[in-house]
């Protein structure tokens, strides 16, 4: 199968380059790659000048197409009409040697898949249990894998707030598991959501739908309203072999307060998509956490050095929530 890697990037030219260092020892390697950049210099551009790839083609777009979900779509206008399936991934990623060949390999297997997602190993440690284990309230467990559970889900299940669904599918409340709690099983699981980051989807599922320009700039969320919107349509995995890491870069990401705003509003979009009418109680139950994690965020104001980053966020996401009282997002 013929394939195409579309990297969105924004001033983060060394973090690109050693993707894309990676992406050379690949033991599949792409049929071409497409570099969007949206940088506002030209550090990219010279990085890449000094370091060749083979089947590169560079872009740099202007002010009306920057931002992830516009570049995104800029870049699947410039594919190849030879390319069956278009990978993308995140600049600040790398990937382990066989993750084309694992990708690919999955559309093989499930050939009624429309999307096929990678897999993170760098962010949680998990431990191989028997089947018979009873996680404590402090850990996650997942078909045969625990890992130790964030406080904001400890706390959510004391409140009765976690999400009862499989990892990869959301509860009508929304705030359900990502796929970052599949366990590294090496097992090909089905989802109704991805991580546009570390995703693939067949070129022929963009002839139907495309990324939402609801999402400008950084684009908090994109993937997740993508995906459950394709999920509609028809079949997505996540194939836990196709490993990389994925090494946030700073550089790039909006101020704490517009990220907050975007966690609450974005997260509202999304959900909405997803559920247009849903319940009293699952209405309660998304405000709610809403509540509780901004406050969550507040106590981090004590907790960790990172205070004016904490309060600022707290701030964001407060002010988003009361937002949507009187200024609910607009479909598109």
């Amino acid at each position: 199968m013929s394939f195409t890697l579309i990297v969105c990037t924004y001033m983060r030219p060394k973090s690109l380059l050693d993707l894309l260092v990676s992406v050379k020892f690949q033991s599949l390697y792409p049929n071409e790659i497409l570099i969007i950049d949206g940088s506002t210099n030209d550090e990219t551009k010279k990085i890449l000048e000094k370091n060749e790839f083979k089947n590169l083609q560079y872009y740099k777009v202007t002010e009306e197409n920057r931002g992830l979900t516009k570049q995104r779509n800029f870049g699947i206008s410039k594919t190849s009409s030879y390319s069956e399936i278009i990978c993308f991934l995140d600049d600040d990623t790398v990937l382990d040697s066989h993750y084309f060949e694992e990708i690919i390999r999955t559309y093989q297997v499930y050939p009624e898949a429309l999307a096929v997602g990678g897999y993170i190993t760098n962010e949680d440690q998990w431990t191989q249990v028997s089947s018979a284990y009873i996680p404590s309230i402090h850990e996650f467990y997942y078909d045969g894998w625990k890992k130790v559970d964030g406080s904001r889900f400890v706390l959510r299940k004391r409140l009765g707030l976690d999400s009862n669904s499989k990892p990869g599918f959301v509860p009508q409340f929304s705030n359900g598991r990502s796929t970052s709690f599949l366990p590294p099983s090496g097992k090909i699981y089905e989802v109704e959501q991805l991580m546009g980051g570390v995703s693939s989807f067949r070129k022929s599922v963009f002839d139907t739908i495309a990324f939402s320009t609801y999402f400008e700039g950084y684009g908090l969320y994109e993937d997740a309203d993508f995906t459950f919107r394709l999920s509609h349509i028809g079949k997505l995995y996540v194939n836990t072999k196709a490993q990389l890491g994925h090494f946030h870069d700073d550089a790039g990401r909006p101020n704490k307060y517009r990220y907050g705003k975007m966690v609450v509003r974005n997260g509202w979009y999304v959900w909405r998509v997803k559920f247009p009418k849903p319940s009293i109680k699952a209405r309660f139950k998304w405000n709610a956490i809403v509540l509780l994690l901004s406050f969550v965020r507040l106590g981090n104001v004590i907790t960790t050095s990172k205070r004016k980053e904490a309060g600022t966020e707290f701030l964001g996401r407060f002010v988003g929530w009361l937002s949507l009282i009187v200024n609910k997002p607009k479909f598109k």
